[in-house]
């Protein structure tokens, strides 16, 4: 007697049903996705108690005919692969024939279909992966399907379940990331009877995330177009003002399918890296477009995960844009005092970002539409004290370039009239606080700003302007340091680029360094510090390109040279710092940290009770 036997076809396609349906959300996009393949440009997803009990997908596609609809329940039955050439270039959601089967094995399904131009329909009604009936009815173009009683036949699968809400919400989630991915189709998803959201299917991608993801996200979002190598992004990135302590609102999607990527989540982080605090995460919804042979999406069974044939080029290019859409948001902060926390400075939160601490001074922003202009690179200039940003002069891009999208001039002469009018304002450097804030008083508003982030930011960006070269100073008597082997070994394997910093360093023999030159701006007293923190990131290597490793370490020269907190300063220096604040030249520190905070007059009156 053989110990090796044949599955029957259910137990067969029950094993296959838990690879392909996880849960009820599973199933909702599975289906929706049969929705999108079969043209539809409406979509409706009903699901009752989680999912498990009820879920229905309405959709006005182009229907099946009684014969298709007769083996649409059959393994390996589908539409959309001929042969083996077809698989090499996928552009649909589906295409093993799988799902129906898989999910027909462990529910109770009732399908009613009608071809375009068909007199009547057909309604199929499986059990346990058996067609029990099969009728003709009457019924709208395109298709319905109602699954029942997930998992009834698999208790081990069903008690593996969440509760209710836990199911619902991941329902929810599944057909947002549908209706996300493609603005063309009207989506609208009913959970237990009552409307969660409705797309409008304009095929307009902004609409899309303010009907998803509401109006304060929708705001708060930054347009990003790029191309390069033969890859297309577009898409929307938050304003570095806001963040969140995960990247649950990350949004990706490859030629129209959604999808997990770790490399998509690492370009986007490091183009904010000058901009967000570690452990801080930036929302996005970013769709990206190749060609179908230039990506696998046979990898995993759910198809969320995708391998790309050029993984460099598809980074470089989701990274540029993603960059030059941050730098080219120039609308300055406007920070206020949220009555919730009366005594701490703090701003009102929105319902997607979760609650932050005050000592972050995280901020709501709102960021009128960009112009239809080309992309700008923002000036890296020395700040002067009468400096006013320029509005008008041209400034020209090399390599990448990436363009916005189209939006109104309106907002635009906005946004210049309110800089124009900020730094038009006279201000007057009261003095400092606490060694560490620069107190100005401008117009009726009091404007608190971190000195040491204000001043490192003003450095970044000056040794940043100066290119690959930076000025440094050569020092009459050389700093003697004495680095580890493995730190030694670092700064001789990097002295072309150490050289660039402004650091000319040698070996001065048993194991001994020696300094000869510093960046300009440094002072000596950090000149150790300052090698022994460049060692440091130099041994972490989480750096992608040489551009990269050159921020970071122009991060560590900017920080050691930067005026220092708890020290007093003369008021010349803080009127400099304070001019390139309001001027609009620095908001952010290298790091991200928001470098100012503005009070109002009228907010004080009420914090001290003088209006009412």
């Amino acid at each position: 007697m053989t110990k090796i036997n044949i599955l029957s076809p259910l137990l067969a396609d029950m094993i296959a049903a838990g690879e392909v349906v996880e849960r009820p959300a599973s199933v909702i996009k599975e289906l929706a996705e049969n929705s999108l393949d079969a043209g539809a440009k409406k979509v409706t997803i009903e699901f009752k108690s989680g999912g498990a009990t009820y879920i229905r997908i309405t959709d006005d596609g182009c229907g099946m005919s009684p014969e298709d609809a007769g083996i649409a329940f059959m393994r390996h039955a589908t539409s959309k692969l001929h042969d083996e050439k077809g698989l090499e270039a996928i552009g649909t959601m589906g295409f093993r024939g799988e799902a129906l089967a898989a999910i027909s094995a462990v529910s109770r399904i009732e399908l009613t279909t009608r071809e375009k131009g068909a007199a009547e329909g057909i309604r199929v009604t499986v059990q346990a992966g058996d067609i029990i009936d099969m009728s003709p009815c009457g019924c709208p173009e395109g298709t319905s399907i109602t699954v029942r009683d997930l998992f009834y036949n698999t208790p081990a699968r069903l008690k593996f379940l969440k509760s209710d809400r836990s199911e619902a919400t991941a329902c929810t989630a599944a057909a947002l990331r549908c209706a996300l991915g493609r603005p063309e189709v009207s989506v609208k998803c009913i959970k237990d009877g009552e409307e969660v959201f409705f797309t409008p299917g304009d095929g307009r991608a902004d609409s899309a995330v303010y009907s998803l993801l509401g109006r304060d996200i929708a705001g708060s979002m930054l347009p990003c177009t790029g191309s390069g190598d033969g890859v297309e992004v577009t898409g929307f990135v938050s304003s570095p003002a806001l963040s969140r302590g995960n990247r649950s609102m990350q949004y990706f999607y490859c030629n129209g399918r959604f999808i997990k990527s770790a490399l998509l989540q690492s370009a986007v982080e490091q183009a904010y890296r000058n901009t967000l605090l570690t452990g801080r995460y930036p929302a996005c919804t970013l769709y990206i477009t190749l060609k179908t042979s230039a990506v696998d999406v046979n990898v995993h069974p759910a198809k969320t995960e995708v391998r790309f044939s050029d993984e460099k080029k598809v980074f470089d290019t989701v990274y540029q844009t993603v960059k030059a859409a941050l730098e080219a948001e120039t609308q300055p902060l406007e920070l206020k005092i949220s009555e919730s926390t009366q005594r701490m400075v703090s701003t009102p939160r929105t319902d997607f970002f979760r609650s932050m601490p005050a000592r972050e001074y995280r901020t709501e922003y709102t960021r009128p539409a960009a112009a239809s202009t080309p992309r700008r690179e923002p000036s890296y200039a020395a700040p002067r004290p009468t400096a006013r940003p320029s509005v008008n002069e041209p400034l020209t891009t090399t390599g990448f370039t990436a363009q916005n999208t189209e939006f109104s001039t309106e907002n635009v002469e906005k946004t210049v009239e309110s800089v124009e009018k900020i730094t038009a304002l006279n201000h007057r450097v009261i003095g400092e606080c606490l060694n560490t804030y620069i107190l100005v008083e401008i117009g009726d508003e009091l404007l608190l700003i971190d000195k040491h982030a204000a001043h490192e930011r003003m450095i970044f960006d000056r040794l940043k302007a100066q290119g690959r070269q930076i000025m440094s100073q050569t020092l009459l008597t050389p700093v003697i340091i004495k680095p580890t082997g493995e730190d030694g070994e670092l700064l001789e394997q990097n002295e072309a680029l150490l050289s660039d910093l402004g650091f000319e360093i040698e070996p001065y023999g048993a194991g001994a360094y020696a300094i000869r030159a510093l960046p300009d701006d440094m002072d000596v007293s950090d000149a150790k510090a300052a090698v022994e923190e460049i060692c440091e990131k130099l041994r972490r290597g989480d750096i992608v390109s040489a551009d990269s490793a050159r921020d970071e370490l122009l991060h560590t020269v900017a920080c050691k040279a930067a005026i220092k907190a708890g020290r007093r300063h003369d008021i010349r220096e803080l009127e400099r710092i304070a001019d390139a604040v309001i001027a609009g030249e620095v908001r952010y520190c290298p790091h991200g940290r928001p470098v100012s905070v503005r009070l109002t007059k009228n907010e004080l009156d009420k914090f001290f009770s003088r209006i009412v």
